[in-house]
């Protein structure tokens, strides 16, 4: 079942008609939740990203989606049940690049959450650097949106060559973060992710992760950009993403890294997540 405008139905009609803006334009954003047990994690944090982000594409907020509505609405898709939601919002049908209404609307789907606390994942995951196409040093490249063509054409330059993910380049050929989590390098006693004004994608665990690594007395954390030629001198990469929590990078080009530190951040994750709930 999918949540259309509050109306629980079996099939999306509306967000797949080719009318609709998303479909043709990918006028749309997506923010993606974690439901456990009936239980939102970091609804604030995700409720106040996608009001942003929707005036910044100048989406016209009704009066109704409040974080309350927000909330009710989400959890009246999953039914008390533990899973993923997509919330999409998307401008009204009509209009060519100029839509004839700044009025959305929005489709819940809901979808299978395999692990239900966040969890370290290990093991071969080789990364490669994407060249055929960068990421802007701007304010839209933060944003959640369903434009993912850049990504799609990595995923499959990445399947072709035997990687599990790419590691995707912004204007000034920085590292940004990978097809879809934000990255972070461990070298010796420090940690570092690119900065937002580098173009990465504002996710929430991404800023979770930051809560957490600040905390942490022995560690020099900064928001920097990173270079390719860091990634082969660094101790450990990781990847952050709410589907799954985190990803160890194993190998990129001749460089193999270990996981320790990020193994050791699982338990204080999951601890600032419980305390959301």
């Amino acid at each position: 079942m999918v949540n259309v405008n509050g109306e629980l139905i079996k099939e999306d009609t509306n967000y797949l008609n080719h009318e609709n803006r998303a479909y043709r334009f990918g006028d749309a954003l997506v923010e993606t939740l974690r439901v456990v047990n009936g239980h939102i994690y970091f609804l604030e944090d995700h409720y106040l990203r996608l009001m942003a982000s929707m005036r910044i594409l100048r989406m016209e907020i009704p009066m109704h989606l409040t974080m309350e509505f927000f909330a009710a609405e989400v959890l009246k898709t999953v039914v008390g049940k533990t899973a993923l939601v997509d919330f999409y919002v998307y401008r009204n049908h009509g209009g060519t690049h100029l839509p004839k209404t700044m009025e959305i609307s929005y489709t819940i789907v809901p979808k299978a959450l395999e692990y239900p606390f966040f969890a370290h994942l290990t093991g071969t995951y080789v990364v490669e650097l994407f060249k055929d196409f960068h990421k802007s040093n701007d304010l839209l490249s933060t944003l959640n949106t369903t434009h993912r063509v850049l990504q799609v054409t990595g995923a499959i330059f990445a399947h072709e060559n035997g990687y599990e993910d790419c590691l995707v380049l912004n204007d000034s050929k920085s590292v940004l973060e990978s097809l879809g989590s934000n990255l972070f390098l461990v070298s010796k006693n420090s940690v570092k992710t690119p900065p937002l004004s580098e173009g990465c994608t504002n996710g929430i665990l991404r800023k979770k992760m930051i809560e957490v690594l600040k905390k942490l007395p022995d560690i020099t954390f900064s928001e920097s950009p990173i270079s390719p030629f860091e990634l082969q001198k660094a101790d450990e990469l990781f990847l952050t993403h709410i589907d799954y929590g985190i990803q160890s990078i194993s190998r990129y080009r001749k460089k193999e890294y270990n996981s320790q530190f990020a193994k050791g951040l699982l338990g204080k994750l999951n601890a600032v997540a419980r305390l959301t709930v």
